[in-house]
C-alpha cells in the first residue's frame, strides 16, 4: 500500500517557522518527484514547491520563493518543507503528492497524495 504521510503542521505566529515532513512508503522513493501543494479555504489547491526525482532540482512558486526550502532525504524516504517568515496568507492545508515524471504545478496527473496537514498562521 502506497502512503504519503504529512506531519509538522500547527499553529504559529506570523514571522515564525515550521518544518513539514512527507514520509513516503510503498513505492521506490527515488522514482518520484514530490510536490508540496496547499489549499486555503475557498481557494483552489496550488503547487508551491517541488523537488525532482532525478537530480534533486528544486522549484518554488513566487509566493514562497526565498522563504520556503524543500529537501529530500532518500535514506529516510522523506521530503521536508522548511517554512520561514510565515505570513497570514500561508494559512492552508498542506499536501504532498508524488509523480513519476517531471515536477509540475497542476494537480492532475499526480499518482499519490497525502492526507494533508493544517498550517495556521496567526497575527
Amino acid at each position: 500500500e502506497v502512503q504519503l504521510v504529512e506531519s509538522g503542521g500547527g499553529l504559529v505566529q506570523a514571522g515564525g517557522s515550521l518544518r513539514l515532513s512527507c514520509e513516503v512508503s510503498g513505492v521506490t522513493f527515488d522514482d518520484y518527484a514530490i510536490t508540496w501543494f496547499r489549499q486555503a479555504p475557498g481557494k483552489e489547491r496550488e503547487g508551491i514547491s517541488c523537488i525532482s526525482r532525478m537530480d534533486g532540482s528544486k522549484y518554488y512558486a513566487d509566493s514562497v520563493r526565498g522563504r520556503f526550502t524543500v529537501s529530500r532525504d532518500n535514506a529516510k524516504n522523506t521530503v521536508y518543507l522548511q517554512m520561514n517568515s510565515l505570513k497570514l496568507e500561508d494559512t492552508a492545508v498542506y499536501y504532498c503528492a508524488a509523480i513519476s515524471s517531471l515536477c509540475k504545478w497542476y494537480v492532475e496527473g499526480y499518482d499519490y497524495w497525502g492526507q494533508g496537514t493544517q498550517v495556521t498562521v496567526s497575527s
